[in-house]
């Protein structure tokens, strides 16, 4: 007698396929931010850029309400970060602004390269610390995270787009930018980690006061407001260097992908 459909062992829920469902459409974003940038079509390679990371956000989180983690998906999304944050966002700078320069395609080949390592770097930490038992949220990262990279190294773009009419930046300085940014991701500096980050409930309704006027911000001046986080990143990283030394591996620091 044939088991009831939906009853077997080997069915599941499709809502536990939703993080994984998230991964993919994050892959299809970077993969169309590499097609679009491919045609000149810059600010859209860029907006689909961060859509991909803001589903990367999303998939991990979702999947540990859904208790669907698996590493299945953990290898795809680690594979689905490599092409995100590690090969488009190089690839549109460089359709943008480096194709005129063969130093420009090196400064490609170290962001990708150093994002894949530091990638390589996450997933061994990862299985490292879970068979250790080492777990839970640090209040630093070692190095740049990838999708931070990512951000940082779109910077370029995205003062061009905030600041229509005003000159670019020379080739030299954008490849050393990604040169830089890449080899940040794979440092050993201390990064401030937002997991950690804690509200008094007295200053509770400020902040998400603050919330609405950033996103407010982001509707009505887009690129503007990201150029102001990236430069309100990158101050957070001075403050780590001035304040804090380099983490070693342990229970009290965090790799970040």
């Amino acid at each position: 007698m044939n088991a009831p459909r939906g009853k077997t062992g080997t069915d599941m829920p499709l809502l536990q396929l939703l993080p994984n469902m998230l991964t993919i459409a994050g892959l299809c974003a970077g993969l169309s931010a590499i097609r679009f940038g491919v045609e000149g079509n810059y600010e859209l390679a860029v907006q689909l850029i961060l859509a991909a990371g803001v589903l990367d956000g999303l998939d991990g989180r979702i999947a540990r309400l859904l208790r669907s983690d698996s590493k299945m998906g953990a290898e795809l999304d680690s594979l689905a970060d490599v092409v995100n944050f590690g090969v488009a966002p190089p690839l549109v700078l460089y359709f943008w602004a480096l194709q005129d320069t063969r130093a420009g395609w090196i400064a490609v080949l170290v962001f990708a390269v150093c994002c894949i390592l530091r990638l390589a770097r996450f997933n061994v930490s990862s299985n490292a610390d879970r068979d250790a038992g080492i777990g839970g949220p640090s209040a630093y990262f070692t190095g740049v995270p990838s999708p931070a990279a990512a951000l940082l190294v779109l910077l370029p773009m995205s003062v061009s787009f905030a600041f229509a009419g005003s000159a670019l930046l020379p080739d030299f300085v954008v490849g050393a930018h990604m040169v830089v940014i890449g080899l940040l991701m794979i440092s050993r500096i201390p990064t401030w980690s937002f997991k950690t980050a804690r509200v008094s409930r007295r200053k509770a309704k400020f902040f998400l006061l603050g919330v609405a006027i950033a996103g407010a911000a982001v509707l009505t001046y887009a690129w503007v407001t990201l150029v102001a986080l990236c430069l309100a990143y990158i101050a957070t990283i001075i403050w780590c260097l001035a304040t804090k030394r380099p983490p070693k591996r342990g229970p009290g620091t965090e790799q970040e992908k």
